[in-house]
């Protein structure tokens, strides 16, 4: 396998390590009555992104490699931190949306380093967690329009 798929896999476990816990604080310090339905969402979508942290670690042993450990670790979602204000929760839906674009920028990465490596179970696996990263894209476009209008 080659080192670009190795580091992808990598890369996207990484990401979705830190949007677990950039969802949950989020979740955990979002105030307000109009906060509960995005509070609700983050927190359905955290078990989803531990499902593909745990894929993608899986992937990586099957490749006799391994997900990196805390100490490998390095932080990139500075736009879905937890927000001052705890009402401004158009703030996180912005964050949530550029971390899911950025999942899906790697995804598709992934999925042509892993076509071109004659990979087709991880650009199988790729694709199955690029629609779901799409679809929660989708959803909280849905969301900012609502919060535009008002």
């Amino acid at each position: 396998m080659t080192d670009e798929v190795i580091q992808l896999l990598k890369q996207a476990y990484g990401d979705e390590i830190e949007t677990v816990m950039n969802y949950m604080s989020n979740s955990i310090v979002l105030d307000g009555v109009r906060a509960e339905e995005i509070k609700e969402s983050l927190d359905q979508d955290i078990q989803e992104e531990l499902t593909h942290a745990r894929q993608l670690g899986e992937r990586l042993k099957q490749l006799d490699d391994a997900p990196p450990g805390s100490m490998a670790f390095e932080a990139t979602q500075e736009n879905l931190q937890p927000p001052t204000d705890t009402t401004d929760v158009l703030a996180v839906i912005d964050g949530v949306i550029e971390a899911e674009e950025d999942a899906i920028e790697t995804y598709r990465s992934l999925i042509t380093a892993a076509e071109e490596n004659d990979d087709p179970v991880t650009e199988d696996l790729a694709v199955t967690i690029l629609a779901d990263e799409e679809a929660h894209r989708a959803e909280f476009r849905g969301y900012r329009k609502e919060y535009r209008q008002d």
